[in-house]
């Protein structure tokens, strides 16, 4: 925050200019409810757990969706972000399918 930002005290506007005491504490009230939601919010979206539980969602997503490729059901047209994920998934797949014939190939040739 800026030095002149802190010196200033916040002045009301003109929707709070006809308000009571009482219409303003509700107003505060509803307010730090309203940031107390948003800061609990934050905390679930940034814990370790629920990102582990929105990873295993969408890995498990994206093995549904390119099982449906394979089987000839084609990727998600309404999403294109699961499509994306699902096209990801079968590259990872691949190279790692390669990487693996690789390392077999090799191993029986020494």
């Amino acid at each position: 925050m800026s030095p002149e930002r802190a010196g200033r005290t916040a002045a009301p506007d003109d929707s709070t200019a006809g308000m009571s005491r009482a219409e303003l504490e509700a107003q505060v009230a509803q307010a730090r409810r309203q940031v107390g939601d948003t800061l609990d919010e934050l905390t679930t979206r940034l814990s370790p757990s629920y990102q582990a539980a929105q990873l295993a969602h969408g890995t498990k997503q994206a093995a549904a969706d390119a099982g449906g490729l394979l089987t000839g059901h084609g990727l998600p047209a309404h999403d294109a972000r699961r499509a994306r994920n699902a096209k990801l998934l079968l590259g990872v797949a691949a190279v790692g399918a390669a990487t693996v014939t690789i390392l077999v190939v090799r191993a029986i040739r020494h």
